[in-house]
């Protein structure tokens, strides 16, 4: 495919002529920080709702609840997070929004050891910390092209997507045995201090980060001070409608970022409804153990690493357009298995499944991102972006809200059954896009055979 739409954006070349992301000192750092919050995200991921089931005996739609405010931030705050953040230095919103999640998540094991928690202040809690999330999320995918250049975008992204999957593996069985063995507010803990190592890394930093001005109009010296006493000032009301709108309309209007966008959307709404209602069934009519919870979702962990691992290899291979349709397809019957679960050899196949859908995820991962931030000019980043993030976590809102609902009204299984005929879908939009015959990985990776 030649079209100049789904070409790289024009953007500078990076001032480090060395060819590997790993030999950029601030992308290591980056990758640390990944390390760090990720691992703890995942302990608390699993002992949030277990503490939610466990300490506070809340009942299926409680725990949908739960998983549902956990996203909905980005639904009410991520198009205009995504104008901010175009405005702004990504790093210093990273080190901010992890202080307070910081704060946030220490907050429950403190009420809990006063015998003061409640489900309102997890709620809060998941909410805001999700409202952090939001500014945090968008501004690491905005900086990453700065950070590594274009060219090592694939590189970079299939990175931090192994570390995503490792920390998954490690993070939640590890989380599964500690709530075992401690409790599952205490185990928060964890998650609270992984977000300050976050902070500290991010802070060790130096590669200069040009202001917003500086991107957008190739001249040095910008003053972000007075950028935000005038922008946040003056530009707030109308202007910010407008940015929100020129977001929208490119990734829309654009046939890749379209395809991801809704191949992804279906996707997240899938995988959402399997793991809140997964720790329900197992806990709750299978009778597993929390350990035993813990090790499922670390073998999701196992997949998504293998995906990611695998993904530019298979990707020059099959084209990595084609993978993504050709991976949605294969997975489509494996749905099935989770949703009937049970003790015996009826687990050990919804294990397997589990294991060949999240591999799904870490391919999707590498790919789409690389494409997605290939495609889009340095100062639509943060809008492309937040864009995408609306649409992926409003996903994950609506099918934690969906996994409640039917929860309440049927049954945990119905739910899984829901979940199935989306994943079955979920290759749909990528097959009639133009991604359908793209070979091409984004940099200089795609030419590697």
């Amino acid at each position: 495919m030649t079209s100049s739409r789904l070409g790289p954006a024009p953007t500078a070349p990076p001032s480090d002529p060395d060819p590997s992301a790993l030999r950029n000192p601030g992308f290591r750092l980056l990758l640390g920080a990944a390390v760090a919050s990720k691992l703890g995200t995942a302990v608390s991921s699993l002992a949030i709702p277990l503490t939610a089931l466990l300490a506070l005996h809340s009942s299926p739609g409680q725990v949908g609840l739960l998983a549902m405010l956990s996203t909905l931030a980005f639904l009410l705050i991520g198009l205009p997070a995504g104008a901010w953040v175009d405005r702004i230095r990504k790093r210093p919103t990273m080190i901010a929004a992890d202080l307070a999640r910081a704060a946030l998540l220490g907050s429950v094991p403190l009420a809990w050891l006063f015998d003061r928690l409640t489900l309102p202040q997890l709620y809060a809690v998941v909410l805001l910390s999700g409202a952090a999330t939001v500014f945090f999320d968008v501004a690491a995918l905005s900086q990453l092209p700065g950070l590594v250049g274009r060219n090592r975008l694939t590189e970079a992204n299939a990175h931090l997507v192994t570390v995503d999957a490792l920390t998954q593996i490690g993070g939640r069985s590890a989380g599964g045995f500690l709530v075992a063995a401690l409790s599952a507010p205490v185990v928060i803990v964890v998650d609270m201090a992984s977000y300050l190592v976050s902070a500290l890394l991010l802070l060790r930093i130096r590669r200069p980060e040009p202001s917003p001005r500086e991107r957008r109009d190739g001249r040095l010296g910008g003053q972000l001070g007075g950028q935000l006493g005038g922008q946040l000032g003056g530009r707030l009301g109308g202007q910010l409608g407008g940015e929100i709108r020129e977001g929208l309309r490119f990734v829309f209007g654009h046939p890749v970022l379209r395809a991801v966008a809704l191949a992804g959307a279906g996707t997240n709404l899938s995988i959402q409804l399997y793991q809140t209602m997964l720790p329900v069934l197992f806990v709750d009519e299978l009778g597993l153990s929390a350990g035993a919870v813990g090790l499922f979702f670390a073998v999701g962990g196992l997949g998504v690493f293998i995906g990611s691992v695998a993904a530019r290899r298979l990707a020059h291979r099959f084209g990595a357009g084609r993978l993504l349709w050709l991976m949605g397809l294969a997975v489509a019957p494996c749905g099935v298995l989770p949703a009937l679960a049970g003790r015996g050899a009826a687990l050990w196949l919804a294990t397997g499944a589990w294991l060949v859908i999240t591999c799904k995820i870490g391919i999707d991962n590498v790919i789409t991102v690389s494409f997605r931030q290939s495609v889009t000019p340095d100062h639509l980043l943060g809008r492309m972006n937040a864009t995408m993030r609306v649409l992926l976590t409003g996903s994950l809102a609506l099918g934690a809200a969906l996994a409640g609902l039917l929860a309440e009204l049927a049954s945990a299984r119905t739910t899984l059954w829901l979940a199935t005929a989306v994943l079955a879908t979920v290759w749909v939009p990528v097959f009639r896009s133009p991604l359908r015959t793209r070979r091409e990985l984004p940099g200089p990776a795609a030419t590697h055979r």
